[in-house]
């Protein structure tokens, strides 16, 4: 029982959090939740390519193989199926009419991504590591998810030039969860210290990124 409450809590906890931030107009809860099932099964391609590509980073040593492991295997593959999941649920969808909608749907999806990660690094690391990810890797995956959405809002509601805004959907959150697992995967002390200020500009950030567009998300005012 302890299992399921500290891999399930936290996304139980940000979830309730995005929905209650939403102040304007509360998005369909049967889309919600096909949003956390889209961010579940996307699970499978993305373990599925994980595993095709991995051996391509075989030839390479050190930092490189960090890299190729961290930025592509990992952050690329991840986050290029969370921005699929998410484009096609919602960039047409009546309901996408704030823009921190492209928040909430975003970070929804990256939660059902993080659910099935969770279950399957708790199952086999036990307690101790669900607490861990409790407050590292689920948390992370849902402000990968604002800075996804906050773009995504930003494109809905653009009359022109909207491509740059959707690169930047896609570019950053692989920006960001490269350097997140990096510096973890690098087992280099200094890049280990430089882990922990990631993450605090990476709270601050979504916390700007969701006010702002809190304040100015109703197409009708743009």
């Amino acid at each position: 029982m302890d299992l399921v409450i500290v891999t399930i809590a936290p996304i139980i906890i940000i979830a309730f959090y995005i929905y209650f931030r939403d102040k304007y107009e509360k998005e369909p809860i049967s889309l919600l939740l096909l949003s956390l099932l889209a961010g579940g099964l996307i699970v499978i391609p993305i373990v599925l390519i994980s595993f095709l590509i991995k051996p391509l980073g075989d030839s390479l040593t050190g930092f490189y193989k960090v890299t190729f492991d961290a930025f592509m295997v990992a952050a690329f593959v991840e986050e290029g199926f969370k921005y699929l999941a998410v484009y096609i649920l919602i960039w047409r969808n009546k309901n996408f009419n704030e823009k921190f909608d492209g928040i909430v749907y975003a970070v929804f999806v990256s939660l059902g991504f993080a659910l099935v990660e969770n279950i399957m690094y708790v199952m086999d690391g036990g307690i101790n590591t669900g607490i861990l990810r409790a407050f590292t890797a689920v948390p992370f995956h849902a402000l990968a998810g604002v800075i996804m959405g906050f773009y995504f809002g930003i494109a809905r509601f653009k009359r022109e030039d909207r491509r740059s805004d959707l690169m930047k959907a896609f570019i950053f959150p692989v920006l960001f969860h490269g350097l997140y697992d990096f510096f973890l995967m690098s087992e280099n002390v200094l890049f280990l210290l430089l882990w922990i200020p990631l993450l605090i500009y990476l709270w601050r950030n979504a916390f700007r990124k969701m006010k702002k567009h809190s304040e100015d998300s109703v197409f009708k005012d743009n």
